[in-house]
């Protein structure tokens, strides 16, 4: 991977530009290098309501632990975060969230609610990105582009959860917008692309069918997708039916299944409660972890709050 600078990758490379003015824009940048008493956070910028404290180090002083504060607690029309992690060679680092991001009921604007997150990773080095669940209000306009640049020999593990509507009110994703998009390259080669378009205004069985069809959401308000890679080797067939053994359990509150796509494992799981959602997604990240990073799983602390 070029060593570019976090700054040199422009969002708008990412997601496309949308017209109207930002409410509230706050940018974060990250910088993990590895150094001889381990992966220090060597830069952390950032601009208006989002940052981390500090670095923890519960696996030892070689893999950090971040968590990303962000005190709204989520976007309101206008609003958007840009986020940008790189991770130099050698440097091992995990960033989670300390709560639910949400995309709100968007005003009579309209104006776009934007996520936008540049990943990059270099040779040897990796990067677990593995935030709490999104939450999409009814009427909301959201968008949420993440892009992650491997090196050779980089390793990455990631998901994205999001509950369209808030299921324990009843309240359906009946009116609003929801663009998702997610991008993995290696030097320039697209590994995985995803992308996903909810638009709430034809969510009835009468305008589209992808609430209720079966290669749709069936009517499952929960979605999930948890990748890692690249893999130089197959996993072993044994871990793969453990990974279906534990997504099995799952079945009884949802659909789960994973498959290996361009030496990423791709993990997809619908469901009615996004805490069952990542439940399964840390049993499979503890099952998973060693075979990707030869080192057993270590759930970081916020999780337990």
């Amino acid at each position: 991977m070029n060593q570019l600078a976090i700054a040199d990758i422009p969002v708008s490379e990412v997601a496309p530009e949308f017209e109207g003015p930002s409410r509230w824009h706050a940018d974060l940048e990250l910088q993990f290098e590895l150094v001889e008493r381990g992966c220090r956070l060597a830069r952390n910028r950032h601009s208006g309501p989002l940052y981390v404290q500090k670095p923890f180090y519960p696996e030892g002083r070689d893999l950090a632990h971040v968590y990303l504060l962000h005190p709204p607690g989520g976007l309101v029309s206008g609003d958007r975060l840009d986020i940008r992690v790189r991770v130099d060679a050698g440097a091992r680092a995990l960033v989670t969230t300390t709560g639910a991001g949400r995309v709100y009921r968007a005003r009579s604007d309209g104006l776009l609610q934007s996520q936008n997150t540049v990943l990059q990773v270099a040779a040897g080095a990796s990067l677990e990105w593995l935030p709490l669940e999104n939450i999409a209000y009814p009427g909301a306009n959201g968008a949420m582009y993440t892009r992650v640049d491997l090196a050779r020999g980089a390793h990455f593990a990631g998901w994205e959860i999001t509950s369209l509507g808030l299921p324990a009110r009843d309240e359906t994703f009946a009116s609003g917008r929801l663009q998702q998009r997610l991008e993995i390259f290696r030097e320039g080669i697209p590994l995985l692309v995803e992308s996903l378009c909810v638009d709430g205004c034809a969510l009835s069985p009468a305008n589209s069918p992808i609430l209720s069809a079966g290669a749709g959401l069936q009517r499952l308000p929960v979605n999930g997708l948890f990748v890692l890679g690249p893999f130089e080797r197959a996993p072993e067939t044994e871990l793969l039916e453990q990974c279906r053994e534990q997504m099995a359990a799952h079945d009884k509150h949802g659909l789960a299944g994973i498959t290996l796509v361009s030496e990423m494992l791709v993990v997809r799981a619908l469901g009615r409660c996004a805490f069952e959602v990542r439940a399964l997604f840390g049993e499979l990240w503890e099952l998973l972890r060693p075979a990707l990073l030869q080192r057993e799983a270590c759930a970081p602390r916020i999780w337990r709050t």
